[in-house]
This record gives C-alpha cells, structure tokens and sequence, in this order.
C-alpha cells in the first residue's frame, strides 16, 4: 500500500498528547514566576524535544500558519529560557483541575 505523504499546503497533524499538556499547565500553575524548560523536562520526564513541539502547539507562536492556543508564553531571561502561563492559561488549568 502506496503511503500518502503531506504537503506544503496540507494542514499539520496536531501532534499534542493532552496527558502532557495538563502535566505542563498544572506544574506551571505551580511556579507563577515560571520555571526553566530543563527543569519542566524533568518534572515531566520528557525529552527537551517533545517539550519544545508541544511548547510550539499550545503557546503563543503560529505554527505553519495555524495560530497557536496562546496558554504559555516562553521568555528568555538572561542565558535561560523559562516557561509560564498567561492569563488564558491560568483559566484553562483551573478547568484541568479535578
């Protein structure tokens, strides 16, 4: 069977495991000033590249043309980047929690 391959123009598949976004926004919640994306690994156990694509989705950057959700903003302060919610992030994990 012949495989399908995509497209310049064809839509991204969303590649975001809803698992780690909770994970993420509850242990951002956690650290209002935010948390640097090594240590965001670490809590979560994932690698820095599986933290990046999904920083990309549910962040504040369009990702090929499709807007990102806008829940975490990246900030570099000094040598580090560190990760934390906006406004609408803080909202959507307060809905996350059980």
């Amino acid at each position: 069977m012949p495989t399908r391959r995509a497209s310049a123009t064809s839509t991204p598949p969303l590649s975001v495991d809803p698992a780690l976004v909770a994970a993420l926004l509850a242990e951002l919640a956690a650290e209002p000033d935010g948390m640097s994306l090594p240590r965001l690994c670490k809590r979560l156990g994932v690698r820095m590249s599986v933290l990046l694509r999904t920083l990309a989705w549910i962040g504040e950057d369009s990702v090929g043309g499709i807007p990102g959700a806008g829940l975490v903003r990246v900030e570099r302060r000094g040598e580090r980047e560190i990760a934390r919610l906006t406004d609408k992030g803080r909202e959507v994990g307060m809905r996350l929690r059980p």
